[in-house]
């Protein structure tokens, strides 16, 4: 484990060191942290997008599949908890159903409990799918963060959580 104290200043250290320089009256301590996380966010994109291309997903289509696998038997679902638990919009749900019904990878099935509804499920292709990956995927987020020590690990999520909790009190209470 590297101490990151012990490291030089990178470019955004540089960058507020310019801002604080031609601005001294203002704080851009959030500057390099906001700046760090955009930047970390485009790796972790591309990390994990490299392994869903690898099975012919993309993000979309991974976050519906593995809403589904982590629901448990029946491994089914209505359109409306999909919606709920990917956080997207009802058209946008639609979509991404529609091209992975085509792919075989799920089934649509009218909900026993409410003849208007239906149930979204896993195929056994998309069971199959998306429970092999699922270790590859597992794999690839750890080595993104094998850096951090366990104790590490648990304090950033910590922060993070709280940070996220402070940003969207409505979907973290």
């Amino acid at each position: 484990m590297t101490d990151i104290a012990d490291k030089s200043p990178d470019h955004i250290d540089r960058i507020r060191a310019q801002w604080t320089r031609e601005r001294p009256d203002l704080n851009v301590t959030p500057m390099g942290m906001l700046g760090r996380l955009s930047h970390i966010h485009s790796h972790l994109s591309a990390g994990m997008l490299r392994v869903f291309k690898a099975h012919g997903l993309n993000l979309a289509s991974f976050d519906v599949l593995a809403t589904l696998r982590r629901a448990g038997p029946p491994y089914a679902l209505t359109p409306s908890a999909l919606i709920d638990w990917t956080m997207v919009t009802s058209g946008t749900m639609t979509n991404r159903l529609d091209r992975l019904e085509a792919e075989g990878l799920i089934s649509r099935q009218p909900n026993p409990e409410d003849g208007r509804g239906s149930v979204v499920g896993l195929t056994d292709k998309g069971f199959a799918l998306i429970d092999a990956m699922m270790a590859e995927h597992v794999a690839n987020q750890q080595a993104m963060v094998d850096c951090f020590s366990e104790a590490e690990q648990t304090q950033l999520d910590g922060l993070l959580r709280r940070w996220l909790a402070h940003l969207d009190p409505e979907t973290h209470r």
